[in-house]
């Protein structure tokens, strides 16, 4: 909608408040990769209104292995094959130049890598990459996915189960990620969160620690989250229009 793009000037405001602080995290959730073709979760459109979100769940997934790859083969592993969007270049270029330090994501896709980002602590873990049970023995998505071809319960060489590398709800988050994404938290003094309803903890616990710690936290997401309340500044953008136009501004100054 016409009226959901910014004007240049929160883009141009949005850009001062990273380049005047000393220390920027950045939170992202599943809206930064919507433009990239990957849907959200709980939006109408969502991937919430086409599977059920019982297939995240660890119980369903070892009660029911071929029932989860079944699905996850259409609608999870085709994440991998999408490309970054301008909001993803965006905060890769925002990292290079120095503007920010750590990507906290939500998101298993790895396209904040694709785009050129570095340190990007990945809370629920990575789509594109597999792990058998038993043993700890790796996958890649094309071995695990010759594996399916031949049974629909991938299995490993020492017979155990190959859980994809994501966190089911139901998981602890890998306790390293969430103590690099907690101590990222607490330094900043701008703490940014992009793209996340922030109504899933413990990962919407993050801009809570970082304001408790002094930081001022600012809000970029298309819809209402879970902690507007909270934030010093809220951006109601459509994420790629507004990343789009923060890159143009970056694009004049260099």
């Amino acid at each position: 909608m016409k009226d959901s793009i910014p004007e240049a000037p929160d883009a141009k405001l949005f850009l001062d408040l990273i380049k005047g602080s000393r220390r920027v995290a950045v939170l992202t959730g599943a809206g930064v990769s919507v433009a990239s073709g990957i849907p959200d979760f709980r939006s109408p459109e969502g991937l919430y209104s086409k599977v059920s979100p019982e297939i995240f769940e660890i119980d369903f997934f070892l009660r029911n292995p071929a029932g989860y790859y079944r699905i996850a083969r259409e609608r999870i592993h085709v994440m991998t094959d999408r490309k970054p969007n301008p909001s993803h270049y965006l905060l890769a270029e925002l990292q290079e130049k120095g503007y920010i330090s750590e990507i906290i994501t939500q998101n298993i896709d790895s396209l904040h890598q694709q785009a050129g980002a570095s340190e990007v602590i990945e809370l629920h873990g990575n789509a594109s990459s597999f792990s058998c049970m038993d043993c700890g023995r790796r996958y890649s998505r094309s071995a695990l996915e010759r594996l399916l071809d031949i049974d629909e319960i991938p299995r490993c060489s020492c017979s155990g189960l190959i859980k994809p590398d994501i966190v089911f709800f139901g998981e602890m988050l890998p306790a390293e990620a969430i103590q690099r994404a907690e101590a990222a938290a607490v330094e900043a003094d701008l703490f940014v969160s992009m793209g996340s309803s922030l109504v899933v903890y413990p990962a919407a616990q993050l801009p809570i620690i970082s304001r408790s710690s002094g930081a001022s936290l600012v809000i970029v997401n298309r819809d209402q989250t879970g902690l507007d309340y909270l934030a010093d500044r809220v951006f109601k953008v459509t994420l790629e229009d507004f990343s789009s136009q923060v890159l143009a501004i970056l694009d004049r100054e260099s």
